[in-house]
């Protein structure tokens, strides 16, 4: 029985696993986390909106009825395509085919005092990690005495994360957080987005980015457009043009590098740390390795330049490459390459504004946002779930406020 090694499972590690016909392989998943995410809600984690728990799934759980997978919790330190091993933090694996499905990470542009600074929202722990920041800061404006940088919070980047984070810290500062801190004046609390671009939603149409920065200005968001940050010391913001903003809180979502693992020739890396693969999803220059989502950077005709980060693109990539391993093991060769089909793309700003964009159709408003709730729902992996973010969602709809501003660290290592 050929062995298969998956790093990572995320959404194309998931979809890959669960694509391979039952006890046709011995398969082994290996992932730094010992469950599945579900990173179009880490906002709403980070913003007290929803539990850790409702979008995190143990991945033991997913596979308990699969006998034929075992699950490790490590890091996938290299590769070493020769012997077809890896190397990890607990040891070598063999494997007849390897799928990297690792992923990417926040990119901080080389800057190593950003990075130590500022706040990543790219896993459950660290939107945990910003809700508890955000919450502390709000304890120590009490009393301290110098409150300004307090009163401050920058996200950085104006994507889809920018935006959507955005809008729910705006809803919290507007509609929660005066009834936790009366004593507050939060006419003082300032919610800014900088973008190095000219507008928020670079991959969506005009249409949503007019109207994503249209509802973000209602609910009080200052963006700063053509801005980019040169450093961050955990006190001052500091811009290119030598402006700065005095904040604790830096919320740093300006992009992605893809989690390269050694062993994969240098040529094949792009600078971004996406890996190049064939229309088959195989690791150029490589063989029996493959990368999918948002490690994979494969050309088409229809994305000359890779496919956007979505995870849409992860989960149709590991379908088509289940497929097409268990084609080549039963003696077939008409392997089927992939293409990705643009279902739409959208994001959310707060309650009862969103923005969808779809092949055939662009809307905003209400509509969209019961849409953009309703496709996100049917994504999470179990009932129970489903009904416990629903509730979540519904109780905060119609009370404007919810219960879960829990700051879950530890009091006795406080600074």
């Amino acid at each position: 029985m050929k062995k298969i090694i998956v790093v990572g499972c995320g959404f194309g590690g998931l979809q890959f696993v669960k694509h391979l016909k039952k006890n046709a392989y011995e398969i082994i998943i290996i992932d730094k986390a010992n469950h599945h995410q579900f990173p179009p809600l880490f906002y709403q984690v980070a913003a007290s909106q929803i539990e850790p728990a409702t979008i995190s799934f143990p991945i033991r759980k997913i596979f308990q009825k699969r006998p034929d997978i075992r699950v490790h919790l490590a890091s996938v330190n290299s590769v070493n395509a020769d012997k077809k091993t890896i190397n990890t933090s607990i040891g070598k694996f063999k494997y007849d085919y390897l799928i990297l499905a690792n992923g990417a990470k926040t990119n901080f542009f080389g800057n190593v005092e950003t990075e130590k600074n500022a706040l990543g929202l790219k896993s459950t722990f660290q939107a945990m990690n910003v809700r508890n920041i955000i919450l502390k800061n709000f304890e120590k404006l009490l009393y301290v005495e110098d409150k300004e940088p307090y009163y401050n919070i920058v996200i950085v980047g104006g994507g889809a994360t920018g935006v959507e984070v955005s809008g729910a810290l705006a809803e919290m500062k507007k509609l929660v957080l005066p009834k936790d801190f009366p004593n507050i004046d939060f006419s003082k609390m300032n919610i800014y987005m900088v973008e190095g671009a000219q507008h928020t939603l670079g991959a969506m149409s005009e249409f949503s980015q007019r109207n994503s920065e249209k509802y973000l200005r209602e609910l009080g968001v200052e963006i700063h457009f053509n801005t980019f940050v040169k450093s961050y010391d955990g006190d001052k913001l500091t811009f290119a043009d030598g402006n700065y903003i005095r904040t604790k809180s830096v919320i740093w979502s300006a992009g992605v590098i893809g989690n390269t693992i050694e062993g994969i020739p240098s040529e094949s890396v792009l600078r971004n740390g996406r890996v190049k693969v064939d229309r088959y999803n195989k690791v150029q220059g490589l063989n029996d390795v493959f990368a999918i989502g948002d490690l994979a950077y494969m050309e088409t005709d229809k994305y000359p330049k890779g496919h956007p980060q979505l995870a849409n693109v992860a989960i149709g990539q590991a379908r088509n490459l289940a497929k097409n391993l268990q084609m080549k093991d039963n003696g077939k060769t008409n392997f089927v390459e992939y293409e990705y089909k643009n279902l739409g793309t959208m994001a959310t700003v707060g309650r009862n504004k969103a923005v969808v964009d779809l092949p055939f159709a662009k809307f905003k408003g209400r509509f969209a946002w019961f849409v953009w709730m309703f496709l996100h729902l049917m994504l999470i992996l179990s009932v129970r779930n489903k009904l416990v973010i629903l509730i979540n969602w519904a109780r905060y709809y119609f009370t404007q406020n919810n219960s879960l501003r829990l700051i879950l660290s530890d009091p006795d290592k406080e600074d």
